[in-house]
């Protein structure tokens, strides 16, 4: 082996600055250069948008995708401000566009994570052959234009406006995607699912890329997940008793809030969906495990109180329980601790302790209140449904 194949100093190492790093490396910082790597672009200029939202700034979020595969995500809060962020050179909007991370709390609970890897407009931006950014704030228009991440010229203003909010319009670049699409579809259920997990949330979507099939759709659940929890059994018939159980609240020891709903089913086809930070949890983790140990224990509870088959004891149609249970657990958490390098699996010392006192609180005191459901599972007779007395239910 020669001398210089082995020599390695400084001068092999190539420093990149500013998003220069996001255009090299597209990727490590979306996903892919393909359709999930957009819809990646997508989120990471929504997330923005929602949490204005969630501040209490704003009441709509509208995503349009557009002619030509352009995107239009705009809200009507405030407007970006212009004043430099943090002692950053330049204004706060040209921060947000163009400093990793700029504007994003660190996974607070009050930050919607929309995408996977919440890096903020700025990846966006780097990833666009153009981006147009127009600020609606103090009775004027402002706008910039930027061109693959770089600005074509500092904001400039455009005439008076009544409105307020702020508009944010890119075009993916080809040269890293492609013909490349953006999914209505898939786009439409994140959007849906995420307007369940914040009941604030009034969201839409709109296709206008093909002329005469303009697609819309709009998506606002007050009820949270109880929402989502009907929509999961609407399809069942039998859903025992009352319906669905459901609470919310506030659990200092995590430092965050456990939301559920949960309903008991006549039919088989357990389901227990989890999420944290808005963000799905599909491996599960803490916030899962403390969820089913509060159930556990309530049910427990009930059983030996009212002298049914205990589930744990042999025979007692424990399986019955978890197969006949649809469930959403939900933690909004200041500092969540995420396992894995795609945020899949929950973790942190104190949220199963916390879910799990809360839980079994909260159903406990449900079943005292309407015991029917979880009796006729554990005893193996048909539930009772609303209406009907417990002599027509056999």
């Amino acid at each position: 082996m020669s001398e210089d194949a082995v020599t390695y100093d400084a001068a092999h190492i190539e420093v990149l600055e500013g998003l220069e790093a996001v255009r090299r490396r597209p990727g490590m910082y979306v996903g892919s250069s393909g359709q999930r790597g957009l819809h990646e672009m997508v989120h990471l200029v929504v997330e923005r948008a929602l949490d204005e939202v969630l501040a209490g700034r704003a009441t709509t979020v509208d995503v349009t995708l557009l002619p030509g595969g352009g995107v239009r995500v705009a809200d009507d809060g405030p407007g970006i401000p212009f004043e430099a962020a943090g002692g950053a050179a330049g204004s706060g909007l040209e921060s947000l566009l163009t400093l990793l991370h700029t504007g994003r709390r660190p996974f607070g609970r009050r930050s919607v994570t929309a995408s996977r890897f919440a890096l903020g407009p700025s990846v966006t931006n780097a990833l666009s052959g153009r981006l147009r950014a127009e600020v609606y704030r103090e009775g004027l228009r402002w706008a910039q234009d930027y061109e693959r991440g770089v600005a074509v010229a500092p904001p400039a203003p455009h005439g008076p406006t009544t409105r307020t909010g702020t508009s944010i319009t890119f075009r993916p670049d080809d040269r890293v995607f492609g013909t490349a699409r953006c999914s209505f579809d898939t786009l439409a259920e994140r959007f849906r699912e995420l307007a369940f997990l914040n009941r604030e949330v009034n969201l839409s979507l709109t296709d206008l890329r093909e002329a005469g099939a303009t697609r819309s759709v709009r998506y606002r659940f007050p009820g949270g997940l109880r929402d989502l929890v009907a929509v999961l059994t609407e399809r069942n018939a039998e859903t025992a008793g009352p319906g669905i159980m459901a609470f919310e609240q506030e659990v200092p020891r995590m430092a965050g809030t456990v939301e559920v709903a949960m309903a008991w089913s006549g039919a088989s086809g357990g389901l227990v969906r989890s999420y944290a930070n808005s963000s799905p949890t599909p491996e599960g983790g803490v916030h899962v495990a403390g969820f089913l140990d509060g159930v556990s224990e309530a049910v427990g509870a009930f059983a030996r109180e009212r002298r049914l088959p205990v589930p744990e004891e042999p025979d007692s149609g424990a399986g019955r329980i978890g197969a006949r249970l649809t469930a959403v657990v939900s933690v909004k958490l200041d500092r969540p601790e995420f396992r894995g390098a795609t945020g899949s699996t929950l973790g942190g010392p104190d949220v199963r302790d916390g879910v799990r006192e809360a839980v079994r609180r909260h159903i406990g005191a449900w079943l005292r209140e309407h015991p029917e459901p979880l009796t006729a599972l554990l005893t193996g007779a048909r539930p009772v449904a609303d209406g009907q007395s417990p002599a027509a239910s056999g």
